[in-house]
């Protein structure tokens, strides 16, 4: 037999092996999967090795900000590893506990939603937050308000006021599935929500917005793909921040998409200890590529409460982006942005104003300057570029 050019890439990708005793039929079922999600310390330690003080800060910064992950994540975890990147974005630390300067709601999203549902930022384009259930709950994630907050599942009728707003608004030719992950959605309220905003006459694209190839990649199945291919031009971003999280199994789920026409691209935060490099952030953008995902946005950590050791200056950001400007595929650089109440801002000399102080001045889409608290800190910046 010939032996393809993807099977070659498929041998240099790790594989992620089942959690001992469990059947192979379990271990790939997404339901399976979610139903067995690692929550407590208890359940942690039996597959990773941990201190007291660990055990004491996961416990203490567990109660005040959501955690959960899926076996298969968990899997890719190196047990033994305090520094694991998979394990520094998944499993609470007690450096959460001491963020003086973050906020619950960074992008003010509360603010900017006319109904429940619906964040409405830009003219012409909303996102629909369709779930609030992920397959895993990041540390940075900005919508720490509102995923896995029992009060904040959504109903049919927060739903039928999302798409009755979008009904109603003429201007919105372009919808985000976002939640939350939507792929989290049973296939058949996938398939009905994208009937019923595809027969909308001004809506004229669909996107989804997913974490489920990188954590949960058993969700990408060959029917799912197949409902997803029936409403074109719909267009998917997941989400990569380290090569480690590119696996056989995410490989797969990613190809499986795109080989049914289905654009996928990769939105990855730049975070201190995990992705902070020229090295590390280089290696993850031509991995993406060699598993035909297209890097399209790196997004600045934001000043969320309990993300304070995570976050690094914009000047390292840029640094990185300099020195993967030539030095990789052009379509591999992705664009730098810092996401602001009042949209997303390019991290570049168009629309930076300047640096006072800790703050970061930046100028929006519309012309409206916002100021990021962005202090410089403890971190090494040996940057040749200046704000």
């Amino acid at each position: 037999m010939v032996q393809t050019r993807t099977d070659c890439l498929f041998q240099n990708l790790p594989s992620v092996t089942p959690i001992q005793g469990v059947s192979l039929d379990d271990w790939n079922d997404w339901r399976w999967q979610l139903r067995n999600r690692i929550g407590s310390v208890e359940a942690l330690s039996n597959h990773l090795s941990l201190s007291e003080q660990e055990r004491t800060d996961i416990q203490r910064a567990g109660q005040r900000f959501r955690w959960a992950l899926t076996p298969y994540c968990l899997r890719t975890i190196s047990p033994n590893d305090e520094k694991c990147p998979i394990r520094m974005q998944q499993i609470p630390t007690g450096a959460e506990l001491y963020d003086t300067v973050g906020s619950l709601d960074p992008l003010s999203e509360k603010t900017n939603s006319p109904v429940d549902s619906v964040v409405h930022v830009y003219p012409d384009r909303v996102a629909f937050k369709v779930t609030n259930v992920c397959p895993t709950y990041c540390r940075y994630c900005f919508r720490e308000y509102f995923v896995g907050d029992v009060s904040e599942a959504r109903t049919h009728d927060a739903l039928h006021q999302g798409i009755a707003y979008i009904a109603s608004n003429t201007k919105i030719r372009d919808v985000l599935l976002t939640g939350g992950d939507p792929l989290l959605l049973s296939t058949d309220r996938i398939r009905n929500l994208l009937d019923t905003l595809s027969s909308i006459s001004h809506v004229e694209i669909l996107r989804i917005g997913t974490r489920t190839p990188s954590t949960l990649p058993q969700r990408i199945d060959d029917e799912l793909c197949e409902t997803l291919a029936s409403y074109h031009p719909l267009w998917l971003n997941t989400h990569f921040n380290h090569p480690k999280e590119i696996t056989r199994e995410s490989a797969a789920a990613c190809m499986r998409l795109v080989d049914h026409g289905i654009p996928v691209g990769n939105q990855s935060v730049l975070l201190r200890g995990i992705n902070d490099s020229l090295v590390t952030m280089k290696d993850l953008m031509q991995l993406l590529l060699r598993i035909r995902v297209r890097p399209y946005y790196i997004y600045q950590c934001q000043n969320l409460q309990g993300t304070a050791h995570l976050r690094v200056p914009i000047e390292i950001g840029l640094e990185i982006m300099r020195g993967l400007r030539g030095y990789t595929t052009g379509f591999g650089n992705p664009t730098y942005v810092l996401d602001t109440p009042y949209g997303k801002v390019p991290l570049n000399e168009s629309y930076i104003v300047g640096r006072s102080g800790d703050d970061v001045i930046v100028k929006s889409f519309d012309g409206r300057e916002w100021r990021e608290y962005n202090p410089i800190g403890d971190h090494k910046v040996e940057s040749s570029i200046t704000i």
